[in-house]
């Protein structure tokens, strides 16, 4: 799957992910390869990206995520 979050300012991730876990409005969810058409809401807090065996964490402040197609893009407000 590949993944992008982008703020106003910059690009903060691109490239391919294995799983990401994002910060829904009702509570994490994860998103994995296949995964159904999704927009959501998003509030503060991580966003979990899982490669293989490499995990990474980035904070974000809302945003919004859409995942369609295994290409998930999070457009967040900001980061920490």
């Amino acid at each position: 799957m590949n993944l992008e979050i982008l703020t106003p300012d910059k690009k903060i991730f691109e490239g391919e992910v294995s799983s990401v876990t994002v910060p829904g409005t009702l509570g994490s969810f994860q998103i994995l390869k296949d995964h159904a058409p999704i927009i959501s809401t998003l509030e503060d807090g991580n966003v979990i990206i899982r490669s293989g065996k490499e995990e990474s964490t980035f904070f974000i402040k809302g945003g919004v995520v859409e995942a369609i197609h295994n290409k998930i893009v999070v457009l967040a407000e900001g980061t920490a």
